[in-house]
């Protein structure tokens, strides 16, 4: 975050708006660069060439201590990520009630935008903090009356309510918080904001150490408001959780002091019980705490391990020579699971696929719900056992499975179960949801076990074996058009990226969960063909020296050489294995493969 040269004043900045007033619009190109506010500097690293084209990019660069920005809200890294997250969301609030463009002249003329952050607390470049400065990154629409200049909006919009926004945005405060001081303010609610991050942080860090892979605080409020919205449920009919006493556990927080909740020990566990009585909602916030969460988001006490990953069939996406052959094995025109590829895969040839995928990216917990699993992949009764033999069928179903990733790999699973009893065989734990609330009913599933035994037969006695590596190849990692034309990359959306003459669909990926994340999953993936695959690399090793980069330099690194962005957010090592995994033209070698070492 390097501040500009020899910045012009904002009297040259109204002087210059002035003169090309009423000029077509590509005269507003003489107006880049850095002008001194006084209390800040703002810079305008990009003009847009046209009233209708995508705003012009610009930032607020401010000191800290001219903002009041106490030395404790950027003591470590954590908190600057937070104190940023908290700016950029003061901004996004400050700019709801900014009047429509429409009212402002053509296309995007007078917008004022920032990137707005949704419930998680995201290392984002929308805002960067240091301890010495603030910098806050946003877009605005330059005024224009068809194609013609409007100075005198220009004026207002850059040189007022900026300003404005500066001093009700960038203002914290001086007065100290002192014991008990007043629970009000920008500097409480700052506050407020970095204590309940490491509240999370140090809640997830413990999960380790008491044998846990997910804890839920009681009180935590897990029902969202909406399907299209992931603000929390409010009104007299939501259930706040309650961990059953038998799994309840108490971890100590810092600034929160001693919180119980359900402790989700490591093994096998199912989410059981009837229909619309919270299964999938527990296990969607169990896939989402893995990131930090506001205060007043109703999760902000439910953390999981940091590697799990949402698993799901997934029909039709291309598989590139994955080790498929702990669950399926003997296929007709003898294909070779050890390698298996295929343009379109089956429902269970892609979650054997996912599942593999994730444990070689390292996940240690799988999150599974019964609803978005091939069947067959799932389970085989009694019944179809008899009538197909185990010769004739060449999948090991996942029951078969669940507990020797357990015992062999470490890796626990959570699964919701709404019709296959079977699975109570292979059960260390057994949660039942009843109107949103938990019941710890694993002694009376073994009971239930015992008494209605199954008869099936396990069809696979032997450990789960190590994941095969592999080692991406560059060139197929290379978003260019043929002929070597210059390559479009862009991310719509949580669900697509579009790299070079590909798509990439990402829309089984449950664990993105912001567009920002998207865009720097696909500006990684383009670094990574050029510095961190060479066909000799495995794939898991080239993503984290990526990501040790991106924490020594920040995600700044993926805009470079040109003008920083303020519009990516950090995204999870699991998420870009994943992206990479779903692009099409992705080649990858085995370690003993001629040409690999």
């Amino acid at each position: 975050m390097v501040a500009p040269h020899s910045p012009r004043t904002a009297a040259q900045l109204r002087r210059e708006l002035a003169r090309i007033d009423r000029q077509s619009y590509p005269a507003y190109k003489t107006i880049a660069g850095a002008y001194d506010f006084g209390t800040f500097t703002l810079v305008i690293d990009h003009v847009q060439g046209d009233p209708f084209a995508a705003p012009s990019r610009m930032r607020i660069l401010r000191d800290s201590a001219t903002m009041g920005l106490p030395a404790w809200a950027t003591s470590t890294r954590a908190r600057r990520i937070a104190t940023a997250d908290w700016i950029a969301r003061r901004m996004a609030g400050a700019l709801a009630g900014h009047r429509p463009p429409s009212r402002r002249g053509s296309g995007t003329s007078g917008l004022i935008a920032i990137d707005t952050p949704g419930q998680e607390i995201l290392e984002r470049t929308a805002v960067v903090v240091t301890s010495e400065r603030v910098e806050v990154r946003f877009v605005a629409g330059l005024p224009a009356a068809g194609r013609r200049i409007l100075g005198e909006e220009a004026i207002h919009l850059l040189c007022e309510e900026i300003p404005a926004l500066v001093e009700q945005v960038l203002t914290v405060g001086r007065v100290e918080l002192v014991g008990r001081g007043p629970r009000e303010g920008p500097r409480w609610s700052l506050q407020t904001h970095l204590d309940t991050v490491e509240d999370q942080q140090v809640l997830r860090e413990a999960l380790a150490e008491r044998g846990l892979i997910a804890f839920v605080a009681d009180g935590a409020i897990l029902p969202r408001e909406s399907g299209v919205s992931d603000r929390p449920l409010r009104g007299p009919q939501v259930v706040p959780f309650r961990a059953p006493d038998a799994l309840a556990v108490t971890l100590e927080t810092p600034h929160g002091g001693p919180i119980r909740g359900l402790g989700i020990p490591r093994g096998v566990t199912l989410i059981v019980g009837g229909g619309y009585h919270g299964k999938s909602t527990l296990l969607r916030a169990l896939s989402l705490g893995v990131y930090d969460h506001i205060p007043g988001d109703g999760r902000e006490r439910v953390v999981t391990d940091p590697t799990a990953v949402k698993v799901r069939a997934e029909d039709g996406r291309r598989v590139e020579q994955v080790d498929i052959s702990p669950f399926i094995t003997n296929l007709p025109f003898r294909a070779d699971t050890r390698r298996f590829s295929t343009e379109a895969a089956s429902g269970s040839t892609s979650q054997a696929a996912n599942i593999m995928e994730a444990l070689e990216l390292g996940a240690r917990v799988l999150l599974i719900d019964e609803d978005t699993s091939a069947t067959n992949f799932m389970i085989r009764d009694r019944r179809m056992q008899a009538l197909i033999s185990k010769e004739q069928e060449p999948i090991t179903p996942f029951i078969d499975r669940v507990r020797s990733l357990a015992r062999d790999r470490g890796v626990s699973t959570v699964l919701v179960v709404g019709g296959a009893g079977d699975y109570l065989d292979v059960a260390d734990t057994v949660i039942q949801m009843d109107r949103y609330q938990a019941r710890d009913v694993t002694a009376r599933a073994r009971e239930v076990a015992r008494a209605f035994p199954t008869g099936r037969l396990e069809e696979t006695d032997g450990p789960f074996p190590p994941v095969t590596p592999r080692l991406p190849l560059p060139d197929s990692l290379d978003p260019h058009r043929p002929g070597g034309r210059r390559a479009k990359i862009r991310a719509r959306e949580t669900e697509t990226i579009q790299f070079g003459p590909e798509s990439i669909d990402l829309s089984a990926v449950e664990q993105i969960v912001h567009p920002s994340q998207t865009r720097a999953i696909a500006l990684l993936l383009a670094r990574l063909a050029v510095r961190f695959c060479d066909g000799q690399t495995p794939l898991r090793d080239g993503l984290e020296q990526a990501f040790a980069e991106l924490e020594a330099h920040g995600l700044d690194l993926l805009a470079a050489p040109g003008p920083p962005l303020g519009d990516l957010a950090m995204p999870r090592l699991l998420e870009v294995g994943a992206a990479l995994n779903r692009l099409r033209t992705l080649r990858v070698r085995l370690p003993g493969d001629a040409g690999a070492h």
